[in-house]
This record gives C-alpha cells, sequence and structure tokens, in this order.
C-alpha cells in the first residue's frame, strides 16, 4: 500500500536538491574571479524506488521513484592536468631565476658599451702609446696614471656590483626558505582542518582549492611528489585526504616535507650565507622529528630554490661553484694577470729621471688578490715622474719609450688561456651572453607549455558565467516545476480528504 502523502514527499526531495543546486551555482558566480577556485556541481542521485527491495515487498505493478537527492558537492578537478601544471612551473621557476640573475649580471658587465671595461683598457692602451711618443711630458704621464685608474675602477665596479647582486641572491634565497616553511606549514593546518570534515561525510571543496593554490605556489620553489591518504570514518570514496608532500631527488628517493598535520622546516646549509664558501646544501627538519642533510648536489636542478643557490654559489673542491662565483673568479685572474704582467713590464723600465721602474704600478689593496682591490699606487699619483717609460740602463736617456710602447703592446700579449686580456673578457662576454639567451629561451618555452597546460586546467575548473547563467535556469524550473507538483497534489488530497463522503447529502 503507497503512501497517501508520498508524492508530497518525493517532489519535497526536488525542492531541496534544486535548491542546493542554486546555490552551489549562486557559489560558483560569486567565486568567478577567486583565484584557484574550482567550480561545483551537486551530484544528484535518484532515491530508492518503493517498494524497496526484499522478501516482504509487497507485489505491485511498476516500481515507483521517490524522487532526487543530492549525493555529493563535488568540486570539478582534473589531478593529472594538476600533475603537469606543477611539473612546468617548477621548470619555469627555475628559469625565471636563471635568466634573471644573468639578465642583472649583463646589466653590470654592459658591453659592448662606450664606458665599459672594453672602452677603459683601450682608451689605456692608447695613453701608453702617446707615452711612448713624448715619454718627457708630464702631462702624457698624468693621463696613463688616470686610465690605469680608470681600469682599476671598472675592474672594482664590476666586482663589487657582482658581489652585492651576489648577497642580494643570498637573501632572496633565505626569504625563499621562509616562504617554503610558510607553505608546507599552512598545507600541514590545511590537512588537519580537511581531515576533520571528511569522515563527517562532508566534501571541503574550498579547503582542497586552498590547498592546490599552496601546492602550486609551492611547485615553482621545489620538485614535489604528492600522495594522498584517506581520512577515514565515513569520509566519501571522492574525498580526497591528507596530502603527504615529499622532495623528490636525483637519486629517486624523496624527503618527507609535509605528512598529516605535520610539516618539516628548511634552511640553507650553513643558515648564514657566506660567499667565499657557497652553500652546502639543505638541512631539513623533519615532520615526525629528526634532521636530515642535503647536499646541493642531490637536488634536482628545477625550481626556483636550486637555481639561487647555483646562482649565489654552492660550495665545490675547490671553493664555490655557480654562475656569480664563477664569474667573480675569471674577473680576479683577468685583474691579477693583468697587473702581474703590466708590473713585470714596468719593472723592468727606468722612470724619467734614470731610476730602476718599480714593479707594484698596480698594488691590491688590503694584500686581497681580486678585482675588487686592484688599484694604482698611491705614489705614482703623487709624482708622476716615477712612470718607467725608457729601457735605458745607463741612467736618464730624453725621447726612449720603449717601454711605454712595450706596455700598450700588452693589449696583443697573450695573458690568460691563450688569450689576450681583452680577448679573454670578449669571451667571457660571449659565453654570458650564450647562457642568456639560452635560459630565456627555455624560460620563455617553459612558459608557454605552463600556459598551455593552465589554459586546459581552466578549460575544465574556472567558472563559465554563461554556462552557470544556463544551469541557474535549468535548476530554477526544476524547483519551480517541483513547487508545482506539491501544489497539484495538494489540491488532489484536498479533494479526497474534504470532497469524499459528502455524495449522499
Amino acid at each position: 500500500m503507497r503512501s497517501t502523502f508520498m508524492g508530497l514527499e518525493t517532489n519535497k526531495r526536488g525542492l531541496y536538491t534544486q535548491q542546493s543546486a542554486l546555490y552551489t551555482t549562486g557559489h560558483n558566480i560569486s567565486n568567478a574571479n577567486t583565484l584557484g577556485y574550482s567550480r561545483q556541481r551537486v551530484n544528484m542521485q535518484a532515491t530508492a524506488g518503493f517498494p524497496g527491495v526484499g522478501l516482504n515487498t509487497p507485489t505491485m505493478p511498476g516500481f515507483l521513484g521517490t524522487g532526487v537527492e543530492a549525493g555529493s558537492i563535488q568540486r570539478i578537478r582534473d589531478s593529472f592536468v594538476d600533475q603537469q601544471y606543477r611539473q612546468e612551473s617548477n621548470k619555469l621557476g627555475y628559469w625565471e631565476s636563471r635568466s634573471k640573475s644573468i639578465s642583472q649580471m649583463e646589466d653590470i658587465l654592459n658591453e659592448p658599451s662606450n664606458y665599459g671595461m672594453q672602452k677603459s683598457l683601450s682608451v689605456f692602451w692608447q695613453s701608453l702609446n702617446d707615452l711612448a711618443v713624448n715619454p718627457d711630458n708630464g702631462g702624457a704621464r698624468k693621463v696613463v696614471i688616470q686610465r690605469g685608474q680608470a681600469v682599476a675602477d671598472s675592474f672594482n665596479y664590476m666586482y663589487n656590483s657582482l658581489t652585492e647582486i651576489q648577497n642580494n641572491i643570498g637573501k632572496e634565497q633565505e626569504v625563499g626558505t621562509k616562504d617554503i616553511n610558510s607553505l608546507l606549514q599552512q598545507i600541514g593546518e590545511l590537512n588537519r582542518q580537511i581531515s576533520e570534515v571528511e569522515p563527517n561525510g562532508y566534501l571541503p571543496n574550498d579547503l582542497y582549492d586552498s590547498r592546490d593554490v599552496l601546492l602550486d605556489q609551492l611547485s615553482q620553489y621545489l620538485p614535489i611528489e604528492l600522495n594522498y591518504e584517506p581520512s577515514g570514518g565515513r569520509a566519501l570514496h571522492i574525498a580526497e585526504g591528507s596530502v603527504t608532500v615529499s622532495l623528490k631527488m636525483k637519486n629517486g628517493a624523496t624527503v618527507s616535507l609535509v605528512n598529516g598535520n605535520q610539516f618539516a622546516k628548511l634552511t640553507t646549509n650553513p643558515s648564514t650565507l657566506n660567499p667565499k664558501n657557497g652553500v652546502e646544501g639543505l638541512s631539513v627538519e623533519l615532520p615526525g622529528g629528526g634532521t636530515q642533510t642535503i647536499p646541493h648536489d642531490e637536488l634536482l636542478d628545477v625550481g626556483k630554490l636550486k637555481s639561487l643557490m647555483n646562482s649565489y654559489g654552492v660550495e665545490g673542491a675547490n671553493g664555490p661553484e655557480g654562475l656569480y662565483p664563477d664569474m667573480l673568479a675569471k674577473l680576479d685572474e683577468m685583474a691579477l694577470a693583468f697587473a702581474n704582467k703590466f708590473n713585470e713590464i714596468h719593472g723592468s723600465g727606468s722612470d724619467l729621471n734614470g731610476d730602476p721602474g718599480r714593479d707594484d704600478f698596480f698594488v691590491f689593496k688590503d694584500n686581497e688578490l681580486t678585482a675588487g682591490k686592484i688599484t694604482i699606487n698611491a705614489d705614482f699619483e703623487k709624482d708622476p715622474s716615477l712612470v718607467a717609460a725608457s729601457d735605458s740602463k745607463n741612467g736618464k736617456e730624453e725621447g726612449n719609450g720603449n717601454i711605454a710602447k712595450k706596455l700598450a703592446g700588452m693589449q696583443f700579449t697573450e695573458l690568460i688561456d691563450g688569450a689576450t686580456v681583452q680577448s679573454y673578457f670578449q669571451g667571457i662576454i660571449g659565453q654570458l651572453g650564450v647562457d642568456g639567451q639560452q635560459a630565456e629561451k627555455l624560460a620563455f618555452n617553459t612558459a608557454t607549455l605552463l600556459g598551455a597546460v593552465e589554459h586546459r586546467r581552466a578549460s575544465i575548473s574556472s567558472v563559465s558565467l554563461d554556462e552557470e547563467m544556463t544551469n541557474m535556469i535549468q535548476f530554477q524550473q526544476a524547483y519551480n516545476a517541483s513547487a508545482r507538483m506539491i501544489t497539484v497534489i495538494d489540491e488532489t488530497l484536498d479533494k479526497i480528504i474534504n470532497g469524499m463522503g459528502v455524495g449522499g447529502r
């Protein structure tokens, strides 16, 4: 025997379900411009038919439906596309940071230019040629000293500017590490909240979205691997559970970063950055306790953090290695070879007074043999006659500018790796240009791939206002129809209840 009020219950369920769908549509529309929001839908399912299934079920024609219910409210997301997005984001984080570091270096070296090292060397050689023609001219000697100081200043400027940028990269690396720790902590906290909601049979979709945004941000810094652990209880089969985040290594091993509501804390090792030593690697306070040290050469060459390490400098067998340490070492080598050869030739001549030339025309402050410390001996600035332009061995010889000519000829002398000072510097600039072009190209290609994946993800998960408006009309009409059915059934019941049994009166 079917219930007299069965139709009311059926359509009441329809009202409630369509109302939930309308509310969900409104939620989608409200968050159309929210970062990381995934559109949601109500998974409608038919309720159990009447009569039920069993041995005592009455026999009757048909199997009457009893309406609809909202089985769950699910967000629309594709985990495979998310994985692709994070992989490309990881690569982009590396190459964008690499390209930025090289671009900053190119701005400092600034070649070819009318004010760079090449120009300083050119005018210095010219001043020596002029001195060779007029070795007794005091003005020509002063010009040589001034031009020599300009060369030293160029070395100082490049070295000090690159060192300053290197220190800034080191600070950026520390800030990046703090950002990573903050992201790990927030992911752990969201895991805790999600694990408290899911066992009750609900899907915390907005918490899922917030967690995915954090995972997207984390993937820019580190290569991560994700696994999901079910929450248990009455959790739905489509519930995502708590995410376990691990750091992927070159050897295929992983290091746990987030496990449930526990999270790791990362620091660079050593925590106090020192450009003279470079970064040894990462020190990880593991989620479950204990500390693990990860050498830099075991980290995959992807992600912004590794790029910052490689630019700042990592520990090597013979000192720090990386983009900026290598460039500074080349400048040091160039400045030292230039100063030693110049001083050697200068010391073999005689000054304006006929006295033997001194071999300390170029000196290094504080005995630090770096491009940042090279300068002109202050004695020469005070007394330009000390400049050795002559090769006379018998005292003063007017008009003898052979040593000055020989010093000017240094521009054609092979000093470093079979190259002259200027050609060696040109080689540095050329290699930097190639590296910069490669980094820029890979950053562009990776950004293009990331954009394609992001577009594909948006086509799946983002809110389409046109689609939501269509859904809104659809659910509204279904709601109105259910309400109309209740009215019809109410009128039918009114006839039965109030109209029956009065026919004989």
